[in-house]
């Protein structure tokens, strides 16, 4: 039987902040819209986007922990701990577990629905979970087969950022004035960040993916290439912001994240850092994600 502190490292507490970050920004956008909305709405719709984002980030990371348990890709780890691969869980008990976490985020999304009178949300949501368990379940699972980094952009990108922002707007039914632009770049870079980060993982995967047949994108383009995609992905995200310079001076704030995407993108384009050494480069871009998140929320806000 699994203990508690297992548990709470089988849900990979630090992949969390980078579910915080699109409902950071996508909040943030809506706020800075000209929409008149009370404090209040804000705050409640942006609560259940919070849940709905964690809820599926923890339930795609138990579901990830089941499936790769249940195929043996796990057999032989790099990376932390997993419940279903050591054995300190039953594989019933780690799919329960990610489907506890699916229904949790599908109520907080129900809640945010029924607010905001967008029943179209609902198939907006039974997609999110869908995808979210066909990352590595089902029979062709897509993060097998090296759509990973674009599903995360996707949904953890586009969908989380702008879904918030239509949500906070809808719950005041002023979505007429969804600030596209700024909206827009937010998703866009956090997208682009949040798939840096599983590339990142899954170049420091590359040996132990490809001998288990998991055709990651990082293992089908080649370790340097998928290195230098890395870096493709985070220049682009940091830098994309500064379209906005001439409209609002105040987006000079993420260059505050600048300094933080160098030292990742060093360790990982020195080939000799593999496996175990690639570590520090996950931890680094999920700083940089937050602080992205925050100075490119900020911006918005203060510049509204």
């Amino acid at each position: 039987m699994a203990t508690l502190s297992e548990w709470s490292a089988g849900a990979r507490p630090r992949t969390l902040p980078m579910a915080v970050c699109p409902v950071l920004i996508g909040a943030a956008a809506a706020f800075a819209s000209p929409a008149e909305l009370r404090l209040a709405l804000l705050l409640g719709i942006t609560a259940l986007a919070l849940v709905v984002s964690l809820a599926l980030q923890v339930g795609v990371n138990y579901a990830n922990d089941y499936s790769d348990g249940v195929r043996g890709t796990d057999d032989v780890r790099v990376g932390p701990m997993r419940l279903t691969a050591s054995g300190a869980a039953r594989p019933g008990q780690v799919k329960a577990a990610a489907f506890l976490s699916f229904g949790i985020a599908g109520i907080a999304g129900l809640v945010i629905v029924l607010v905001t009178a967008q029943w179209w949300m609902l198939a907006v949501g039974a997609v999110c979970v869908l995808a979210a368990w066909w990352y590595t379940g089902g029979s062709k699972p897509y993060g097998y087969l090296g759509l990973g980094e674009v599903m995360v952009f996707i949904f953890f990108g586009l969908v989380a950022t702008l879904g918030t922002t239509y949500a906070v707007l809808a719950a005041a039914e002023a979505q007429d004035g969804f600030p596209w632009v700024a909206a827009s770049i937010g998703a866009v870079s956090h997208g682009l960040i949040a798939s840096a980060l599983l590339m990142a993982n899954n170049v420091r995967d590359i040996p132990t993916d490809r001998e288990s047949g998991k055709m990651t994108l990082a293992v089908r383009l080649g370790d340097t290439k998928a290195r230098w995609a890395y870096v493709v992905m985070v220049a682009a995200a940091v830098l994309l912001p500064l379209w906005m310079l001439m409209d609002n001076p105040w987006v000079v704030f993420v260059a505050l994240s600048w300094a933080l995407a160098v030292p990742p993108a060093q360790r990982i384009l020195n080939q000799q850092h593999t496996g175990p050494a690639l570590i520090p480069v996950l931890q680094q871009t999920g700083s940089l994600g937050l602080v992205f998140a925050i100075t490119y929320s900020l911006a918005l806000l203060i510049g509204a």
